[in-house]
């Protein structure tokens, strides 16, 4: 068996900060709807620059950096991802709407696209809203919606983590926008 070893961070070629301010962003805007938890905030930020996500929209009860326990997962990436704060969600969809993006709820809904089912184009701009915790997308945000994304699930839990569902979907729009 071939013998492996890991890179060391200076052989990992990251981007400085100035230089992800400056690089190509896919066209992906993540709409965080009263998220409650910072750690999951967090690790939605750190998955956004790990992927170039245009700017997150945080609304509601969803804090906004700088925040400690918030730094703990998003390690930085807090300060390198583009954000902006709206005191309502329909305000965040309405602003997106008005600038030409696609909109999906993230959500199990009537009429879900199964997200590996999902054809995008590459001339629009997408957003996508993730729900709280516990109760999801507001249905007054999903009816501002184009449409609903549904992750596929085969076991006895129909329900994923914020932060796990934002990375699915975020590598999923990656994939087919880069």
């Amino acid at each position: 068996m071939a013998e492996l070893r890991k890179l060391k961070v200076t052989e990992m070629n990251r981007l400085t900060v100035e230089e992800f301010k400056e690089a190509k962003k896919i066209p992906l805007v993540v709409v965080l709807d009263d998220v409650r938890s910072l750690h999951n905030i967090g690790a939605v930020f750190r998955t956004s620059d790990a992927f170039l996500v245009d700017c997150i929209y945080l609304c509601g009860i969803t804090a906004t950096p700088p925040h400690p326990e918030m730094h703990k997962t998003a390690l930085g990436a807090e300060y390198t991802v583009d954000w902006k704060y709206f005191q309502h969600t329909e305000d965040a969809v309405n602003e997106l709407r008005t600038m030409g993006y696609t909109l999906f709820a993230i959500e199990q809904c009537e009429g879900s696209i199964l997200l590996d089912k999902l054809v995008l184009e590459p001339d629009k701009k997408y957003a996508v809203v993730l729900g709280n915790e516990v109760k999801g997308v507001k249905q007054e945000v999903v009816n501002l919606c184009d449409g609903c994304i549904e992750i596929p699930q085969f076991g006895t839990k129909h329900s994923l983590n914020v932060s796990v569902t934002a990375g699915i979907v975020i590598w999923e729009f990656a994939c087919k926008l880069i």
